[in-house]
């Protein structure tokens, strides 16, 4: 039970990455309050967990989009615990499409607000009881964000504005933190794969025996940010950049 005690909020928890760092961190003891845009999918998430660590995950629902609703799950989140240790960004529209004028106003809209203001209000109605603990940590899903990159084919300019947004926040947001201890930090993947971590292939995966060709894992990612929260107070991570092997 490494993380015995630890709270941690995870936002957009009902499948992928995710859901992965929620069944994750509810396996190594911490107590995981889960969200997504319904509160059946993120309850979804919660009943598929396997043993008790089912019992250390709280569903919620909170459209990322909508202010009022990221609002009421923090006061929710804080009726039942008086801190959180981890806040974790990982909830983001994907919109698809090369031609700017193939989306909607409305999906661009939500897309930009979904990612880059739902990552600054969770932070905002958050901090308070992020401020409560000992060893408060911020993580950021920027994901893929390099244009150049594999992904750029199928995503929409307003997804790659919506996630430069939320990389520019993430920086200026480490600066200012960083003086009252509350860190901040940032994973840039490239497209990578999600295995569960439920399952057996999580057991004795070695980075260094996967093909050239195989993608970043997810176990990879959910390490990255396991490690970074396990640092003594004084180490600062701002980010961790990958590149496709």
């Amino acid at each position: 039970m490494r993380f015995e005690n630890l709270r941690v909020v995870v936002t957009g928890a009902s499948r992928s990455f995710g859901r992965a760092l929620a069944v994750g961190f509810a396996h190594l003891g911490a107590e995981v309050y889960v969200s997504a845009r319904t509160v059946e999918a993120a309850e979804r998430t919660r009943t598929e967990v396997v043993g008790s660590a089912r019992d250390r995950i709280h569903a919620f629902g909170c459209d990322l989009s909508r202010p009022a609703e990221i609002r009421e799950f923090a006061a929710r989140v804080g009726e039942r615990t008086d801190r959180i240790d981890l806040l974790v960004n990982n909830g983001a529209r994907w919109l698809d499409g090369m031609d700017l004028e193939s989306a909607s106003d409305d999906e661009i809209v939500e897309t930009i607000e979904s990612t880059a203001g739902g990552t600054v209000l969770m932070v905002k109605h958050f901090l308070p009881l992020l401020r409560g603990s000992l060893r408060p940590d911020i993580v950021n899903m920027v994901a893929v964000r390099d244009a150049e990159g594999a992904s750029a084919s199928a995503a929409h300019e307003a997804f790659w504005a919506a996630k430069s947004a939320q990389a520019g926040f993430a920086d200026i947001l480490a600066r200012r933190l960083r003086p009252s201890g509350v860190r901040v930090f940032s994973l840039f993947p490239p497209d990578f794969s999600t295995s569960d971590p439920r399952f057996a292939e999580w057991d004795g995966v070695n980075p260094e025996g996967r093909a050239p060709d195989e993608k970043l894992t997810t176990q990879a990612l959910f390490e990255c940010i396991v490690y970074a929260v396990e640092q003594p107070r004084d180490c600062f991570i701002r980010s961790f950049h990958f590149e496709p092997r």
